[in-house]
């Protein structure tokens, strides 16, 4: 037997389970900019992170869809797109993975996998006019 065809890590995990933990982590990622995990899953979510990123890039109502259902999670996959893939610069490489020493108890190497671009938290400024004349639109409307 050869193990040629068989891509990703394992994790000791059954493929559902695999599957659960690549998303949770990429939610985190896109919901905290940043995060420390170990090199192996750091490493496992950097290419599907990458790809949702440039899904995100194009905007559309298509490119919103995939997102969400990938991270399942409406709020994270609104927030990617519309604040995170506008302020990302570059047309790839888009997470950089840093490794930061080794875990006490069992070894394991750790490492940090964040932006490579400085991501603000709050609405870029097109967004930002945009809920403002929403918000004045509404109070007109109360009036």
């Amino acid at each position: 037997m050869h193990r040629h065809g068989y891509k990703g890590r394992k994790f000791g995990r059954e493929t559902d389970q695999r599957t659960a933990l690549t998303r949770g982590l990429m939610r985190s990622l896109f919901k905290y900019k940043s995060i420390n995990t170990t090199l192996a899953k750091a490493k496992e979510i950097r290419r599907p992170a990458e790809k949702l990123i440039t899904i995100a890039k194009k905007g559309d109502l298509a490119a919103r869809r995939l997102v969400i259902a990938r991270l399942n999670d409406q709020e994270t996959g609104n927030e990617l797109i519309d604040i995170i893939a506008p302020q990302v610069k570059r047309d790839s490489g888009y997470l950089r993975i840093e490794r930061t020493g080794f875990r006490r108890g069992d070894n394991t190497e750790m490492a940090t996998i964040s932006f490579v671009d400085t991501i603000e938290a709050e609405l870029p400024k097109k967004a930002e006019k945009a809920a403002k004349t929403e918000a004045k639109a509404e109070k007109k409307e109360e009036k």
